[in-house]
C-alpha cells in the first residue's frame, strides 16, 4: 500500500509538469479545430436533419406534442441537439485519446524514467506492435464482458461496481504492458504483471471512476447545450488529464516495482550460492 500511495502523490505532481501539460494541450488543439470545424459547417443542416428525422416517428412525435402542450417546444430543438451531440462527442473524445496514446504515453514514460529511475535497464521487452495488439485485444474482451453484464446493471449496487471492474481490469492489462515494454523483458514483464495484480487491478478501478468524473460537466442541463463547444473541450483536457495522471501512476509504481525486483536479484543468487 505504501507503494501505491507513493506513486500516487509522485504522479499527481507530474501533471503539473511543464512538459505534460504542455503534451496535454495538442490534443485540446486538434480536438478544438474539429468541434469548432464541425460546429460552423454542419451544426445547423445536423439539428435540422435529426429533427425532421424524429418528428417523422410517431411515438417521438406524440412525446413532443404532449410536451409543447405542457408548454414546453423549446424541448424540440433541445433534443436534437442533444442526440447530435451524442453522435459527436464519442467520435471526437475517441480521437483525443487515440491522440494521447499515441503522443502522452511514451512522453510520460520517458520523463518518469529520466527523473527517477535513469540508470534503470532498458530491455525492451515489448514492441509497438505488441502494444497496439495487446490493447486491442483486452479491449475486445473488455467490451464483451461489458455488453454480457449489462443485465446485471438492472441491479443497482452492481452498476455501481461492475463496469469499473472491467475497465479497471482493462486500464490495468493496458497500462501495465505499456508502461514496462521498453524497460522490463518480457519475463519481468509477465512475472511483474503477475505479482502485483492486486495493486494493478486497484489503481485501474481509481482510474475508472476519475475517468467518469469529467461526464459531470453535461449535469448542466440546458446550459450544458448552449456552451456545447466548450464543455466538449473542457471534457477533452479533463479526459487528457486523467489519462495523464493515469500512465504516470502506473509508470511510477511498475519502474519502482521493476527496480526493486532486479536490486533483490543479486541477494537472491547469493543466498543459492551460500545453501549450496
Amino acid at each position: 500500500m505504501q507503494g501505491l500511495a507513493d506513486s500516487f502523490w509522485r504522479a499527481a505532481a507530474y501533471c503539473l509538469h511543464p512538459r505534460v501539460i504542455a503534451l496535454s494541450l495538442l490534443p485540446l488543439f486538434i480536438s478544438g479545430v474539429l468541434v469548432f470545424g464541425f460546429m460552423y459547417f454542419f451544426w445547423e443542416d445536423a439539428i435540422a436533419g435529426v429533427r425532421a428525422t424524429l418528428e417523422s416517428w410517431r411515438l417521438v412525435e406524440s412525446l413532443l406534442q404532449w410536451l409543447d402542450a405542457w408548454g414546453l417546444q423549446s424541448l424540440r430543438s433541445a433534443l436534437a441537439a442533444v442526440v447530435v451531440l451524442a453522435g459527436v462527442v464519442p467520435v471526437v473524445l475517441l480521437l483525443s485519446l487515440l491522440l494521447v496514446a499515441l503522443c502522452m504515453t511514451p512522453a510520460i514514460v520517458r520523463l518518469v524514467a529520466e527523473r527517477r529511475f535513469p540508470l534503470l535497464e532498458k530491455k525492451r521487452g515489448g514492441t509497438l506492435l505488441q502494444s497496439v495488439a495487446a490493447s486491442l485485444g483486452a479491449t475486445l474482451v473488455a467490451l464483451v464482458l461489458i455488453v454480457l453484464s449489462i443485465p446485471l446493471w438492472l441491479i443497482p449496487p452492481l452498476v455501481m461496481v461492475l463496469p469499473p471492474l472491467i475497465w479497471g481490469w482493462l486500464t490495468y492489462r493496458v497500462f501495465g504492458f505499456d508502461v514496462l515494454a521498453e524497460h522490463a523483458s518480457v519475463e519481468e514483464r509477465r512475472a511483474l504483471l503477475r505479482e502485483h495484480r492486486i495493486p494493478m487491478l486497484v489503481m485501474g478501478v481509481v482510474c475508472g471512476y476519475l475517468g467518469a468524473a469529467p461526464s459531470l460537466i453535461w449535469a448542466f442541463g440546458a446550459m450544458a447545450i448552449v456552451f456545447a463547444p466548450f464543455l466538449v473541450l473542457l471534457a477533452i483536457w479533463l479526459y487528457t488529464l486523467v489519462f495523464a495522471f493515469s500512465t504516470a501512476w502506473f509508470a511510477h509504481y511498475a519502474l519502482a516495482a521493476l527496480q526493486a525486483r532486479r536490486a533483490a536479484e543479486p541477494v537472491a543468487e547469493s543466498a543459492i550460492l551460500l545453501e549450496a
